[in-house]
């Protein structure tokens, strides 16, 4: 991104400047505005259809779209704007025209941390405005009709709970939010109770006869895909009694994983079929 929107000797000059080193590998949110900064790129792109961002768990999607507002507090940051004012090269800074706090500063990091980090956000001035605006036009790209955001989770009480607070969060943000995905869940295939296909198992296992035994084998298994159904059944009651205008579609436990593109396939003809 530094090499794109600057010239070769400023882009130099900026990677190889130990200030911009720490904080490109350790300033949190980082990797969040690098992925927002390329969604816009894509989308001024007429070459693509569709773009899918996918960001598992949900709580890298929050950093994803706190990445905007982080990266605006610390370019509006009193120390950044310190010293990208105008005519306040580092030695102005370190001497006269400083007060004894930001001596203080120098005398803590060193003034070889400070001229650094003077030179890095000098040297990134002229670009921080465009930074702003581009990471603000691909907040509100969010914000449209053309986008859409699926939340995923297993239906597990964890995984519900946080789909349930990203849901809200992207309610609080007016985010358009397209439905939940309950992965790898596990309907009953026969209406059969649990309990009675327990009991009717354990009677025929008093009969001495192969076909008895695998029939006993195969109402146990059913017995106890019934419970786990009934379980997600009644989590997703829960999830539905807070946010009932929430679409939910499940996709069943495949047998096999989904690594090619027929089983892809197999996922895409749960997520689309009727009733």
């Amino acid at each position: 991104m530094v090499i794109e929107h600057s010239t070769p000797e400023k882009a130099a000059q900026v990677l190889a400047n130990p200030f911009y080193q720490t904080v490109a590998s350790s300033f949190s949110g980082t990797q969040e505005y690098m992925a927002m900064e390329k969604l816009g790129q894509l989308s001024l792109d007429a070459s693509w259809d569709l773009i899918v961002v996918d960001t598992p768990p949900s709580r890298n999607a929050l950093d994803f779209l706190d990445a905007p507002q982080r990266l605006g507090s610390f370019l509006d940051g009193r120390f950044i704007r310190l010293l990208t004012a105008p005519g306040r090269g580092i030695t102005r800074v370190v001497t006269s025209a400083m007060s004894l706090a930001m001596r203080g500063v120098s005398t803590v990091i060193g003034s070889q941390m400070l001229s650094d980090a003077s030179a890095f956000v000098q040297s990134l001035d002229s670009m921080f405005g465009g930074f702003r605006e581009r990471a603000t036009r691909t907040y509100q790209l969010l914000r449209e009709d053309g986008t859409s955001f699926l939340v995923v989770a297993a239906a597990e009480p964890d995984a519900l709970r946080e789909a349930a607070f990203f849901v809200e969060r992207l309610s609080a943000e007016n985010m358009p939010l397209a439905g939940l995905v309950v992965n790898r869940t596990h309907p009953t295939l026969s209406s059969v109770q649990a309990d009675h296909a327990a009991t009717a198992a354990d009677l025929l296992d008093r009969i001495d006869d192969p076909g008895a035994e695998l029939t006993a084998a195969v109402l146990r298994i059913h017995a106890q895909r019934a419970v786990t159904a009934a379980r997600e059944v009644r989590l997703l009651k829960r999830f539905t009694g807070a946010h009932p205008r929430v679409p939910i579609v499940g996709v069943p436990s495949l047998p096999f994983e989904v690594s090619d593109l027929a089983a892809l396939r197999a996922v895409a003809d749960q997520l689309t079929r009727r009733g």
